[in-house]
């Protein structure tokens, strides 16, 4: 929060129920703060309630570091005899949203917003709509859980793969709008959508990917994620009505089995729906999909418009990623057409994502952000296409998040790769040994023979090393899992690790040249 403005606590609450009487009289804060650590003279601090920590329990904390006034959802009287007026609130999540943005001026009313949701392709799409923007002569913007892109600046958005907090997107939109930006497009993740972290984004547009099994643990169930991937379109249904031209927008994939649902969503809410397919007949269907030396080509047809495309990812998977970009650009934004073909080409790659890295071995070493079971499904399948020889997999399974998952995706590697080899992945304070386990078990029950066709060695580095001695020429060693990421959890701290530095280090090593140390794991000590 920007501690060098100013703002009243009845500008920023304008639009925020209050249920108990407000305070008498001017307070000028200086900042919203949510962590009781970092309250600082003239804050509001903000309680909020966690799956794990009740930020109701630091109240007094963060009054005697200097809180100005405070506001939660709890309606405990104890709270109303604090020496700063203390604002019952509906729900406080929502509410630290629309806080945020009134205090930045809510730079999201100033924007095109356009919204980005799924279990998989999140990250590509935001970046393919991003160069179509471009390309197209838009001041373009991005927030993904990679990084933000505001002008010239790229800004890390932090280790894990979530939304950002909304005051970090309150804070990045409002820079958008000083730096001249007029469109964004926001990677909108489940758990960004269910913590309410982009209520108050205005979204114009929205567009969803697939919604497959991942973060069951947090929504207890699939109708739970599924619920949470339309919040998207019903943030699109009630945002204000904006000056530049656009059309209110959902864009779903025909090819998935979230598609009937999300069709009824949609419906209910009112807004302008296409969609598009690969397999299904759709309103933008790709068609004749080859591969080509710097990628693949495919043609988009549309009624009876066919336009040939190209694009240096890989993958028919990306291929579906390109259509969703393509159907919001044009329907939404009134894109030329040649404008979009330009943007899709001029995307050369994602970070973490079938990256490969090439120090001169004889066969092919890539990494790839695939945590999911259909996520790896898809990059497994495309490693094959690759290859007629040995497809090799390193994967693993988080700790303390969607459990079912890591049987699944155990049995995915066991029938697509040759080879798998099972290893950490941030075991947080779970037993890596007791995952590893889980894991194993899928893998048997495919018919895999441990010390033959799959191994399981705990530490990271060490199994990226293993999976270099088995490749012979020609094969595939696929590294999945942490793609771009920048740490990796064990107990409760993140040790610095990129899949990338890791898999540099160990060609290196195989190679026998200078390249990167292995990134330090507390594994390397057992």
């Amino acid at each position: 929060m920007d501690l060098e403005q100013r703002r009243e606590l009845t500008e920023i609450f304008q639009e925020i129920q209050i249920i108990n009487n407000p305070p008498d009289g001017k307070i000028n804060l200086t900042g919203i703060s949510i962590d009781s650590r970092k309250v600082r003279k003239g804050n509001l601090f903000l309680a909020i309630p966690g799956t794990s920590v009740d930020g109701h329990a630091y109240i007094q904390d963060a009054v005697e570091n200097g809180a100005a006034a405070v506001a939660g959802s709890n309606p405990s009287r104890r709270y109303q005899n604090l020496p700063v007026p203390y604002l019952q609130i509906v729900n406080s999540r929502e509410a630290l949203a629309h806080l945020t943005a009134a205090w930045y001026g809510y730079p999201a009313r100033k924007l095109i917003v356009i919204g980005v949701t799924g279990t998989d392709g999140k990250t590509t799409t935001v970046n393919l709509i991003h160069q179509i923007l471009l390309a197209a002569g838009f001041q373009a913007g991005l927030i993904s859980t990679v990084n933000a892109v505001i002008g010239d600046q790229t800004l890390d958005t932090g280790f894990h793969v979530t939304t950002p907090e909304a005051l970090d997107v309150q804070r990045y939109l409002a820079r958008m709008v000083e730096s001249g930006i007029t469109h964004v497009v926001l990677e909108a993740t489940s758990h960004g959508l269910a913590q309410k972290r982009v209520a108050a984004c205005e979204f114009d547009m929205g567009v969803v990917t697939n919604v497959t099994h991942e973060h069951l643990d947090y929504h207890s169930d699939f109708q739970g994620y599924l619920d949470a991937k339309a919040e998207l379109f019903r943030l699109v249904s009630v945002s204000k009505k904006k000056s530049a031209p656009y059309t209110k927008l959902a864009v779903l994939n025909k090819d998935d089995g979230s598609y009937s649902s999300l069709k009824g969503v949609v419906g209910n809410v009112g807004v302008k729906m296409i969609d598009y397919g690969i397999i299904s007949a759709a309103d933008y269907q790709a068609k004749n999909i080859q591969p080509v030396p710097a990628g693949l080509a495919f043609t988009v047809e549309k009624a009876n418009q066919k336009t040939e495309f190209q694009t240096s990812l890989i993958g028919d998977y990306n291929v579906s990623n390109c259509l969703a970009a393509v159907a919001l650009c044009i329907e939404g934004l009134g894109i030329d057409w040649q404008k979009a073909v330009d943007g899709v080409k001029n995307l050369l790659g994602i970070p973490g994502r079938m990256e490969g890295l090439d120090l001169g071995q004889n066969f092919s070493a890539i990494v790839d952000f695939a945590h999911t079971p259909n996520s790896l499904k898809r990059v497994l399948t495309t490693a094959r296409e690759i290859t007629s020889h040995q497809v090799i997999a390193v994967i693993g399974s988080a700790g303390l998040r969607d459990k079912g998952k890591r049987r699944l995706m155990a049995e995915v590697s066991a029938e697509l790769a040759d080879l798998t080899i099972l290893t950490a992945e941030d075991p947080r304070t779970e037993s890596l040994a007791g995952i590893l386990q889980e894991m194993a078990d899928g893998v048997i029950s495919m018919g895999g023979i441990e010390e033959q066709n799959f191994w399981r060695v705990p530490d990271r580095g060490e199994a990226i090393r293993f999976a270099l001695q088995l490749a012979k020429p020609e094969d595939v060693v696929m590294i999945c899992g942490k793609g771009h990421e920048q740490s990796m959890c064990f107990g409760d701290t993140e040790y610095p690790w990129d899949d990338r530095t890791a898999m540099l280090s160990a060609l290196a090593e195989y190679l026998e040249m200078d390249g990167p140390d292995m990134p330090y794991l507390p594994t390397q000590d057992q």
